[in-house]
C-alpha cells in the first residue's frame, strides 16, 4: 500500500512539475527600430537603408549573435526588412510581416510563448509595442534620429521584466 501511495505521490509531483514548466515557459522579445534610412527624397514613404543603416543592421547581427531566434517580425518596409535581414539569414528564418496597428496581442503572445522573438519596427511603433507587452505606459516615441535602442522583454509565467539598452555603433 505504501508503494502505491509513494508511486501516486511521485506521479502527481511529476505531473505538477511538468504543468509548472509549461506555465513558466520563458518568452523573450527583442525589439529594435529600423536602422538609418535614405533621406534624400522626403516624399519617398519606403526608402532603403543608407550606408550607415546597412552597417547598423550588420552590427545588430553581431550584438544578437548568441540569440537563437524562433521568429522575426518586421513591418513591410524596405528599411525594416533590410534591418532584419542579416539576423534572419543567420537564423535561416523568413521575417513575418506584421502591421503594428492590427496586432492581436493576445494571439501574438500565445503564438510566441516560449520563443525568442525579434521585432523590427519604427520610432513610433516599437515603444508602443513594448508598452503593450509589459502592460505599462513606460516608453515614449523615439526621436527621429534615434536608432540605438534595444528593448528586451522577458516573460516567465506571469512575471514580466523589461530592459532598455543602448547600442551605439
Amino acid at each position: 500500500m505504501r508503494k502505491i501511495i509513494l508511486l501516486c505521490f511521485l506521479f502527481i509531483s511529476m505531473a505538477n512539475l511538468q504543468a509548472q514548466e509549461s506555465v513558466d515557459k520563458t518568452t523573450t522579445y527583442f525589439l529594435i527600430r529600423h536602422a538609418e534610412k535614405v533621406r534624400e527624397n522626403p516624399a519617398d514613404k519606403n526608402p532603403d537603408l543608407n550606408e550607415r543603416g546597412f552597417q547598423r543592421a550588420e552590427n545588430w547581427k553581431k550584438v544578437l549573435q548568441h540569440i537563437s531566434f524562433d521568429a522575426i517580425y518586421s513591418t513591410d518596409y524596405k528599411r525594416t526588412l533590410k534591418t532584419a535581414e542579416p539576423i534572419a539569414k543567420k537564423c535561416n528564418l523568413e521575417p513575418i510581416i506584421y502591421n503594428p496597428s492590427k496586432v492581436d496581442f493576445d494571439l501574438f503572445k500565445l503564438e510566441n510563448a516560449g520563443k525568442n522573438v525579434l521585432i523590427v519596427g519604427h520610432s513610433n511603433t516599437i515603444p508602443q509595442f513594448v508598452n503593450v507587452l509589459i502592460k505599462q505606459q513606460k516608453y515614449q516615441e523615439m526621436d527621429d534620429d534615434e536608432f540605438s535602442h534595444l528593448y528586451i522583454i522577458t516573460v516567465i509565467g506571469n512575471q514580466v521584466t523589461d530592459l532598455l539598452l543602448f547600442q551605439d555603433f
